[in-house]
């Protein structure tokens, strides 16, 4: 790949839940602020994260997965991202180790990258044991290099003397240690946090966040721990486009898209027309393929059902060219949403399934599909790397064409899924790779 490519460095935990993403958008804000050029990233698959990844660098933020990509694919895209940029700050996702074997964890990511570890670790109920658990992670077999620490949730000065006295026996740089502050209290939902596209006052949020970390964290010796990108060229995927002209749903109901798939589609010639199912707009008549991503329908089924412009628009587009559904998108395409206080909800009736988010059920997990039948986008059989998350449940649904044969993480056979009816596909399951 051509141009220099940003050092960068992977902002990870021991666990979920400690503030990776305060701190990973708190200092691509504080560098921007700085007149840095800063790229983003995010390991595994996640949509909701790098939309505030991008609020805070003003770049799309691109997913770097080591189960549904090839190393040289996941090389590849981190250099893109690097191309061009002063600095990447990317972001990890659960636990430093964690995933579905070795080649998902972050760790992978950050030793394909070249990028060292800036551990985010928690300190409530912790004092000198805090730096136990930083050299705990910094040393345990096969781990990334760990460039140094920050510490979030600090209480109190004597609590900050306390940490500060458990690093003196440690040579692992402490970076800085955050002290508890309501500016760092972040909304959520159940896939996560509350998206960035939803919070009209979350470039401000940004900026105070950035504030505490500057203010809080060593700014200089963070950026002069960064490491050089690891070089790569890009790798063409196997994926088509599944259309020329591809409409692409976008909205607060439809957002969980990956802009390395958008990317992808327009390297290979095509072009991508958004609009909004919430107002009321139907799928561009002069494109040649639909694509409805997922997101939260469920939250918006009342407004859906009654959008007839669009309802009519979409059945008139599937009647004549392919239109596929991930996720929420197969839901809407569905008889009927249930949505959380059991109010049923008429949808498009272009899939015979009835789907309810009032039955809870979770389904979370990496996911390989054969599809039964070609599409635009891949031949049957093609292996489709992916992953579900999800919480509805499927309530009631015909004897119809099932789109693919879905198995886990681990290869075991989970029977078929989706349904194709016509032109139209769809499934829980969000492509990858």
């Amino acid at each position: 790949m051509s141009g220099q490519l940003a050092p960068g460095l992977l902002v990870a935990a021991p666990r979920s839940g400690v503030g990776k993403t305060l701190v990973a958008i708190g200092l691509q804000r504080a560098f921007q602020r700085e007149g840095l050029g800063v790229a983003a990233a995010k390991c595994g698959p996640d949509y909701i994260d790098p939309g505030f990844h991008a609020v805070a660098t003003g770049r799309s933020s691109v997913n770097l997965d080591g189960f549904a990509m090839t190393p040289a694919m996941l090389k590849g895209l981190a250099a893109q991202a690097a191309c061009g940029a002063d600095l990447v700050v990317a972001e990890a996702a659960m636990g430093l180790f964690d995933g579905a074997g070795r080649s998902s964890t972050a760790a992978e990511v950050a030793r394909l990258t070249g990028w060292p570890v800036l551990l985010v670790v928690d300190a409530e109920g912790a004092g000198q044991s805090v730096a136990a658990v930083a050299h705990g992670f910094a040393t345990f077999p096969g781990a990334p290099p760990v460039a140094g620490v920050i510490v979030n949730r600090v209480a109190s000065d004597r609590h900050a003397a306390m940490i500060a006295e458990g690093f003196d026996a440690l040579d692992l740089p402490l970076f800085g240690m955050i002290r508890r502050d309501p500016a760092l209290a972040a909304a959520s939902r159940h896939l996560g946090l509350v998206q960035a596209r939803e919070d009209g006052a979350l470039d401000e949020r940004i900026d105070a966040v950035a504030a505490i970390l500057a203010r809080d964290c060593d700014l200089a010796a963070i950026r002069a721990a960064a490491h050089a990108t690891a070089p790569a060229f890009p790798v063409r995927p196997r994926l088509r486009p599944p259309g020329q002209r591809i409409a692409l749903a976008a909205d607060d109901a439809f957002a969980f898209f990956y802009p390395h798939l958008a990317s992808w589609w327009r390297d290979a010639g095509a072009e991508i027309c958004g609009f909004s199912p919430l107002a009321d707009e139907a799928p561009p008549m002069d494109c040649d393929a639909c694509w409805l991503p997922g997101g939260y329908p469920e939250l918006h089924a009342g407004r859906l059902a009654g959008n007839a412009r669009f309802m009519a628009g979409l059945r008139a587009f599937a009647a004549r060219a392919p239109v596929h559904g991930e996720c929420g998108g197969y839901m809407l395409l569905g008889r009927s949403i249930e949505d959380a206080d059991g109010i049923v909800h008429p949808m498009a009736g272009l899939l015979p399934v009835d789907t309810s988010f009032a039955k809870r059920k979770m389904s979370l997990g990496y996911r390989q599909a054969r599809l039964f039948a070609s599409t635009r986008f891949a031949d049957a059989e093609t292996p489709l790397w992916g992953h579900e998350y999800h919480h509805a449940t499927i309530t009631s649904t015909n004897e119809g064409a099932p789109f693919a044969r879905l198995a886990d993480a681990a290869g075991r056979d989970l029977g078929p899924a989706g349904h194709r009816a016509g032109h139209v596909t769809g499934s829980f399951f969000h492509l990858i790779a």
